[in-house]
């Protein structure tokens, strides 16, 4: 079991950036697959990024591609979102979530077993 806490959100202004931190528990991180998702209000949680256990396949969202930077470091268990070029419709809660049930790049959110709480991202236009 893994317990998942991410921090770095905040307010940020439109085409600032922000970087979106994931802390796991326990020593078995490098098992799970990962990604980060969204959910603004009234509409549905979507999958922004995931990364395969060993970072060696990385999923992008078309709407954050060339934006965003999914990325973990096993040896410090932790998950890292990287956002560039923030624009209004990215603000939402985003949530990393970790899934030991499928091997390579995990895109549907059935699929994940944790998630954390969430961190609000706010964009200023």
């Amino acid at each position: 079991q893994v317990q998942l806490a991410e921090s770095g959100g905040g307010l940020v202004q439109a085409g600032g950036s922000l970087r979106l931190s994931c802390a796991a528990s326990g020593r078995t991180f490098s098992r799970y697959a990962m990604g980060w998702f969204r959910q603004a209000p009234g509409k549905e949680r979507e999958i922004v990024a995931a990364i395969t256990k060993t970072s060696g396949v990385t999923y992008y969202a078309d709407s954050v591609k060339g934006r965003f930077t999914i990325s973990r470091d096993n040896a410090k268990n932790t998950v890292s979102l990287q956002m560039n070029s923030l624009k209004a419709e990215d603000a939402a809660v985003y949530y990393c979530a970790g899934s030991s049930r499928f091997v390579g790049v995990v895109t549907n959110g059935n699929a994940y077993d944790y998630w954390g709480q969430g961190t609000q991202v706010t964009v200023s236009s």
